[in-house]
């Protein structure tokens, strides 16, 4: 949502030739979305209607496959898997969280690698120039709810913006806008198997999308039936009940995080 807000508001200021609607929102030299293989349709859909919005004023619109759910499905339990911030329990009932590195791995550094190979055509053992340490800036579509995500980027081309911060808007703001501007419904983008969703998210895909319900149904029970490379003695789950999708009661899903829109409760989508 918050992203999809980013990419419009560049696209509004493109058509104007400079920008003037939102000032803290440059007309972007690209525009990234990494696909890491089991989103909701609704991403999709809201990346399909953006790349048309930025393909329109001339904003370059990359997808990049990042296969996240591939890997994940192909490597858990065989070798060694980058860590995805599953819920733990221990049969003593100790309670965890796995470390998270797919957003480092799959997102920040795949778009990384390709701004620097592809775009700035660096080739392989390459140094980077002087002129290009910390020239670029990578905006993030956090909004002012989520300022205690900003954080610097290690990466040496990239110095981290936040423009939804600086200019103090929420969630609830970039839905109008986007909803009221340019007509599109828009809810949270987030892989379907991500630990971070709210039990409702998993009844809302069994009611709506069965398809996505049943891939993610597969990957808990692949949680459940193999034990991670090295081994641990904690059982995984994706549900922040630490049950198994399929045993979620209405109880456990009654868990939806909303925002008011015009005197309504709007489900933000995790």
């Amino acid at each position: 949502m918050q992203s999809t807000a980013l990419a419009l508001m560049a696209c509004e200021n493109a058509n104007m030739n400079k920008p003037v609607l939102h000032g803290s929102v440059p007309i972007y030299d690209a525009v990234i979305f990494c696909d890491l293989g089991l989103e909701p349709p609704w991403v999709m859909q809201q990346v399909e209607f953006t790349r048309r919005a930025c393909e329109a004023v001339g904003i370059p619109f990359y997808v990049l496959d990042t296969p996240l759910y591939r890997d994940f499905m192909e490597n858990f339990g065989e070798r060694r898997t980058i860590s995805v911030p599953w819920w733990t329990l221990k049969e003593d009932g100790h309670k965890s969280k796995m470390p998270r590195n797919c957003t480092i791995d799959y997102k920040i550094e795949a778009i990384s690698k390709f701004v620097r190979w592809e775009l700035l055509g660096y080739r392989k053992g390459q140094r980077l120039r002087p002129e290009d340490v910390k020239a670029h800036e990578m905006h993030m579509g956090f909004s002012a709810e989520e300022k205690q995500r900003c954080k610097e980027n290690p990466n040496r081309l990239f110095v981290n913006r936040f423009p939804l911060v600086e200019t103090g808007l929420t969630r609830a703001d970039n839905y109008k806008y986007i909803l009221e501007e340019w007509g599109l419904d828009t809810k949270a983008s987030a892989c379907a198997f991500c630990p971070f969703h709210r039990n409702y998210f998993f009844q809302y895909i069994k009611e709506h999308e069965p398809k996505t319900y049943a891939a993610v149904i597969g990957m808990d029970n692949l949680l459940r039936d193999k034990n991670p490379k090295p081994p641990m003695d904690s059982d995984l789950f994706i549900s922040r009940s630490r049950k198994r999708i399929a045993d979620l009661t209405p109880e456990d899903c009654a868990d939806a995080e909303c925002f008011e829109y015009c005197g309504r409760q709007v489900w933000n989508g995790f």
